[in-house]
């Protein structure tokens, strides 16, 4: 199991705590990746939305792709995750961004595509916002112009939504023939277009079932479109580990604790402009990307076990949200990490 993080740019993962102690600033991001690389982080994940999903809009955020850059040079080892949304971009002038980032990085940027859900705000940032399967027929489009341009000396595209003529990209990334394209989806025209795509498959938190019967799935797909195995499946969790299991269920009770506050702003555009295969209701909605259906909340030695169950159905990569973020994570990789790597040897023993 590799082990990612959410960048906490939000100033935080809950709807119902007003102060998690972890500023949305760059210095603070600066300070929680530098701690991951040491403590064993393989990924973090950058989400891209231009309002306050967590607090609110009217509250402070990070926008993604100039943290990104900013990050790509005071680390060594980790990988930076984007998201990228085709509907707020120019497709050419991505390809061209990511590329430089590429080399910032040494050939550790990858790239979340994210098709949108909240027309609110592409209402104010004047981003593309259509119907659903309108979306994934955009996204496609967006990736054939991002890797043509990385691929290819010169490069021309006419589409629906996206024109390119004889265009040039140097430096082409470092990563060949690009950076690693993840990407997520429920409905069966956004699948349609994972497999048909990209390189690997994350997906909002679920329990082991869940999360195994989507991943046969997506198995089954990639195999019937000719296509190679997906590189990768993640899946975004919140922990809460504590020393005794009653400690992490009154922790879990205290973030659930529903109140009406300005971060339920997407709500309702996240669950009727979404096709989910899960009912989200507000409790689920406390803590964002669905993050607390996994169940890592216990004891170290209880969420090594969960984890490992996971490992077990198909899941290589984590993508984990703590409050506070520095923490929890430093608490994760010290308890929890280890105990992981000890069940993996007994089993293969």
């Amino acid at each position: 199991m590799k082990y990612g993080f959410w960048l906490p740019i939000f100033g935080g993962w809950l709807r119902n705590v007003e102060d998690e102690q972890m500023p949305p600033t760059f210095d603070y991001a600066k300070q929680v990746i530098q701690s991951a690389e040491k403590w064993g982080y393989d990924t973090t994940l950058i989400a891209e939305l231009y309002l306050n999903d967590i607090k609110g809009i009217d509250a402070d955020s990070l926008e993604a792709w100039t943290t990104a850059a900013g990050l790509a040079a005071v680390t060594e080892k980790i990988k930076i995750m984007t998201a990228v949304r085709p509907g707020f971009h120019n497709p050419a002038v991505a390809a061209k961004m990511a590329a430089n980032i590429d080399h910032i990085s040494n050939g550790r940027f990858t790239l979340n595509v994210v098709s949108a859900w909240w027309e609110e705000e592409a209402k104010q940032y004047g981003g593309a916002f259509t119907a659903h399967d309108e979306r994934y027929d955009r996204t496609e489009e967006f990736l054939e112009v991002l890797k043509g341009m990385w691929q290819e000396e010169t490069f021309s595209y006419q589409g629906n939504y996206y024109e390119v003529n004889n265009a040039k990209l140097a430096p082409k990334p470092v990563q060949k023939p690009y950076p690693t394209l993840y990407a997520g989806g429920e409905s069966d025209r956004g699948k349609q277009a994972i497999v048909d795509s990209c390189d690997a498959y994350v997906m909002h938190g679920g329990t082991v079932d869940e999360i195994a019967s989507k991943i046969a799935e997506m198995k089954v797909r990639r195999e019937e479109a000719g296509q190679p195995e997906f590189q990768s499946f993640g899946m975004a969790a919140y922990v809460i580990c504590r020393d005794t299991e009653e400690e992490a269920l009154e922790e879990w009770k205290r973030i659930t604790d529903v109140k009406d506050s300005a971060g339920y702003a997407g709500y309702h555009d996240f669950v009727s402009k979404s096709q989910l295969e899960q009912q989200v209701e507000r409790n689920d909605y406390s803590v964002s990307n669905r993050g607390l259906r996994p169940n890592l909340i216990g004891t170290p030695d209880q969420i090594a076990e969960r984890i490992a169950a996971y490992e077990e159905a198909g899941l290589d990569l984590l993508l984990l949200q703590f409050s506070p973020q520095l923490e929890g994570m430093e608490r994760f990789s010290q308890q929890v990490m280890p105990l992981v790597e000890e069940k993996r040897r007994q089993l293969f023993k």
